[in-house]
């Protein structure tokens, strides 16, 4: 063991200034090294000597962080990262009791036997540890340190009732958690310390603590290890932890290390237990206030001096036993089990061959499991990094790259943030190895920023969900009675006196859900309060907005941009919509008014513009008599009229009236009569909206997307729904309007007396297959009987014959050479199927203008589709002795004309005709 020129155990209890003492010595001398046990305390430590010294000369150095100036004089590092062997004058390691613990004390053991400063050494701790420290460490010199003020013991205390600058200590996750919420509930805030958080994350919210802003700090035993804060009484909500293989109740010492940090410098403090927290023995409480505890018997070791000729010599020299009465060789370590694992993978056999592969192996084994994840899926991550340091010498940037984006999120809640936090410490580490990656400087601050931009989200996160800060800042300024200042922002969100508390959606004020019920009706007032004046210019904004900033939804909602600002109620008649504004009652009627102005002036403006043919009909005054009457008619039915509602009454009209509706755009099909120009999809969507209204309707009917000839009927759709979509049903589908007038000029040219069969015209107007467009008629009331037939194939083209150069003759085709062409032509069909379709009225004694294979039937194209034998005015005469409700199947078939077969478009045809 190494001899030093002045070796020193300063020990004594907690709040003795002993880190504080060490500083001091190590300022005192050229260059200096100190090793503290949490990442978190050597940043606080770091931070102190930057203040007194300057960052140019101080480095520190963590397992996650490295800050190494050119002219590095003192170096703050965590045990496991502080460098031993660069001359140092004065070295010192910080909790030297942790000596005993099961996982890192062998690395606290090592420093003590061999890691030592030219000048000075100074090992700071516990008095439990210095019976160790004499027999092991020769001719060292003791001092003891009195604590600066008194520590009493409290008993029980409720959480209700726990005085200010009160720490609770719970040793888990979920109890931190679930203490934090009730304390945010019955005292209005806690800040919330773990040894997880990163030390940007740990040092916001003791600011928050430090600062006054909350008097309670709920934290796991962190606290114990050197962080100074303000703390009057430290609180027990358990006595028992999880060490990460067992559950088991804390140390003596341990309870006295976290109940310490009550009381700062001269200030006495107390500490105490509560929740299910038995009240301590009173044994133990006299201990803890007076410092006695048992003596350590025994402090963890390993063996340092590894053999990497092998992975079986490396785990060997790792399992070496040792023979001191006060040494027991450490149980298996993280890094050890890692190893393990590592070595049994079948691919890893061949991969490792020599001394330097089974170095890197060690290397990369010492990554810690930041993630907490089970061993195995540990092992595969590090076996993918050794792979990378084995064949390209370093980790891949893009792969990198990968890892780190995919952990670059501020979104989620604790918990997700947390996760995040503990992935990007691995790559953290990976960053500050030196020569694992390509360029370790990019890679070092690439990961600080993620981790920054995490513990900032973190610490928001955890801000909103356990402290109440908006109302204690409202409240304040409200009982101060100062005028409170609102901001919106370009997303909506509002902040009075730089405090959230909510949204703004046009206008009206969602108040956020997390704030406390007991708050809300005060942040409330207070927020529209602030909120008045935005109001007021949000108004002006949206009276002179243009309309192509408004809308109205399906739902009769009235939309200014992303949010709503109004729905349409039922007016006086369904033309005439009215307009109902959402705004805050206590805004006041000025905003009010302004805002339902401009609404109803928009619906206006939009029904004048998409029923402007209709409502010039309505104005003319050139109509009377039965055309006005049916324009009415029209109107009230919003431009679409199925005619056999109105049969008798178009009957009644003559064509001087239907030619003075005609003028108007009014179109007398023989199914519907409409206003083509009514059935664009704007006119569609408003008249659907405009109908529910009048009818009273809770949910409105959807608009059928654009451009579709047809659509699916819906199971228990009102026909209606339909008729004012702009669509008709028939069979298990709604065909358009306009384009079923389309369908029925092509009808009008069948002679139906034989049947019929569906020409590609037909089939191409409705976009459907043969069996589709059999159900569409079905549902028109046309009755189609199925039926195939041989495929009529089409003569094959003639073609020059072949031959070679010399003009002989081609060979003749073999049987083999035929053969895969005679089974192809096998394999077609050998027949078609195909519908004929006949009229099968459910009602025989409809008038014949309303049967769609003759007479007027409806409004077509002049000269097209007429059938042959009309009389004067376009009536055809009875057939059969004036019985019009004869069935027309009875009458004979017309003779089917003649079908060239040279001609190929009439041949592609023939397989829609009817088989004589």
């Amino acid at each position: 063991m190494l001899q030093q020129a002045r070796t020193t155990a300063v020990l004594g209890p907690t709040n003795t200034g002993k880190t504080h003492y060490a500083i001091e010595r190590m300022l005192s001398h050229r260059s200096g090294v100190i090793g503290l046990p949490l990442r978190l305390l050597a940043r606080e430590v770091y931070d102190r000597v930057v203040a007194l010294r300057g960052p140019q000369v101080v480095a520190l150095v963590t397992g996650e962080e490295r800050i190494v100036p050119s002219r590095t004089q003192y170096w703050v590092c965590t045990v496991e990262a502080m460098p031993t062997d660069i001359g140092a004058e004065f070295l010192a390691i910080d909790e030297i009791q942790l000596c005993a613990d099961p996982d890192r004390g062998h690395v606290f053991t090592d420093r003590l036997l061999h890691a030592r400063g030219s000048m000075e050494t100074l090992f700071l701790g516990s008095d439990v540890i210095r019976n160790a420290i004499a027999d092991l460490v020769p001719k060292v010199q003791f001092m003891r340190r009195d604590r600066m003020s008194e520590l009493t013991y409290a008993g029980s205390k409720k959480i209700s009732r726990m005085p200010p600058r009160s720490a609770i200590v719970a040793f888990s996750v979920d109890n931190v958690y679930a203490i934090a919420e009730l304390i945010r509930r019955q005292k209005g805030g806690c800040a919330v310390v773990m040894g997880a958080l990163s030390p940007r994350t740990r040092n916001a919210q003791v600011d928050l603590y430090q600062n006054g802003e909350v008097d309670y700090l709920v934290a796991t035993d962190a606290i114990g290890m050197g962080l100074n804060l303000d703390i009057n009484h430290v609180a027990f909500a358990g006595t028992a932890k999880f060490d990460g293989r067992r559950m088991r109740e804390l140390m003596p010492n341990e309870l006295g290390q976290i109940a310490g940090r009550a009381g700062r410098h001269m200030r006495n403090g107390t500490f105490g237990v509560t929740g299910e927290a038995r009240p301590l023995d009173p044994g133990l409480a006299e201990a803890i206030v007076n410092h006695r505890f048992a003596p350590l018997k025994k402090l963890q070791w390993r063996n340092t001096e590894l053999d990497f000729g092998s992975v079986e010599r490396l785990t060997s020299a790792l399992e070496m036993p040792i023979d001191d009465p006060w040494l027991a060789r450490a149980r298996e370590a993280d890094d050890q089990i890692a190893l393990h694992n590592l070595a049994t993978m079948p691919e890893m056999a061949d991969r490792i061959v020599g001394p330097s592969d089974v170095r890197m192996l060690w290397d990369v084994c010492r990554i810690p499991d930041f993630r907490g994840i089970s061993p195995m899926e540990h092992a595969s991550l590090l076996a993918r990094i050794f792979e990378f340091l084995q064949n390209g010498g370093h980790v891949p940037n893009d792969w990198l790259a990968r890892q780190i984006k995919r952990l670059d999120r501020a979104d989620g809640d604790i918990d997700t943030l947390s996760r995040r936090l503990a992935f990007i410490r691995t790559w953290t580490y990976v960053a500050q190895r030196k020569g694992w990656v390509d360029d370790e400087t990019h890679w070092r601050d690439a990961t600080r920023a993620v981790e920054d931009r995490l513990s900032d989200a973190l610490h928001g996160a955890l801000t909103q969900r356990f402290v109440d800060r908006r109302t204690s800042v409202l409240l304040r300024r409200l009982k101060q009675k100062e005028g409170l200042v609102a901001d919106v922002n370009e997303k909506g969100e509002v902040t009075v006196e730089g405090q959230f508390v909510g949204r703004l959606e046009g206008f009206r004020f969602s108040q956020d859900a997390s704030t406390n019920p007991d708050e809300a009706k005060t942040v409330r007032q207070a927020s529209i309060a602030a909120l008045k004046p935005e109001f007021h210019l949000r108004a002006d904004r949206f009276y002179n907005a243009p309309d192509t900033e408004l809308d109205f939804t399906e739902q009769g909602g009235l939309m200014w941009g992303e949010h709503a600002v109004g729905k349409l109620v039922a007016g006086p008649e369904p033309l005439r919509p009215q307009v109902q504004a959402f705004v805050e009652d206590e805004i006041g009627d000025e905003v009010a008014e302004k805002v339902t102005r401009r609404l109803q002036h928009f619906i206006d403006r939009k029904v004048a513009t998409l029923f402007e043919p209709m409502l010039n009909m309505q104005r003319d005054e050139a109509l009377a008599g039965l055309p006005r009457g049916f324009a009415f008619r029209l109107i009230e039915a919003l431009g679409i009229l199925p005619r056999d509602q109105v049969a008798q009454e178009v009957k009644d009209l003559d064509q001087d009236a239907r030619g003075a509706l005609r003028k108007h755009g009014v179109r007398f099909g023989q199914f519907t009569i409409f206003m083509p120009l009514l059935l664009k999809p704007a006119p569609t969507r408003l008249r659907l909206v405009l109908s529910s209204l009048a009818a009273g309707l809770d949910e409105f009917p959807e608009s059928p997307p654009p451009g579709l000839v047809t659509i699916p009927v819906v199971e228990g759709a009102e026909d209606s729904a339909y008729t004012l979509s702009g669509y008709r049903k028939a069979g298990a589908r709604a065909i358009r309007i306009d384009m079923l007038e389309r369908l029925a000029d092509l009808l009008r040219a069948q002679d139906s007396r034989g049947g019929f069969e569906a020409n590609p015209d037909m089939l191409s107007i409705t976009g459907m297959t043969l069996e589709q467009f059999a159900d569409l008629m079905g549902g028109l009331g046309y009755k189609a009987e199925r039926g195939e037939r041989p495929k009529v194939k089409a003569a094959p083209e003639p073609s020059a014959p072949s031959g070679d150069a010399d003009g002989a003759a081609p060979a003749p085709i073999t049987e083999e050479e035929s053969a895969p062409a005679m089974e192809a032509e096998a394999a077609e069909p050998e027949v078609e199927v195909f519908f004929t379709f006949t009229w099968a009225p459910v009602r025989r004694n409809k008038p014949r203008g309303d049967r769609p294979q003759g007479g007027r039937g409806g409004d077509r194209p002049q000269g097209k589709g007429r059938p042959q034998g009309k009389g004067k005015g376009g009536k055809r005469p009875p057939r059969d002795g004036g019985n019009k409700a004869k069935n027309f199947e009875a009458r004979p078939p017309r003779k089917e004309k003649k079908i060239d077969p040279d001609n190929p478009f009439a041949a592609a045809l023939m397989g829609l005709k009817t088989k004589d």
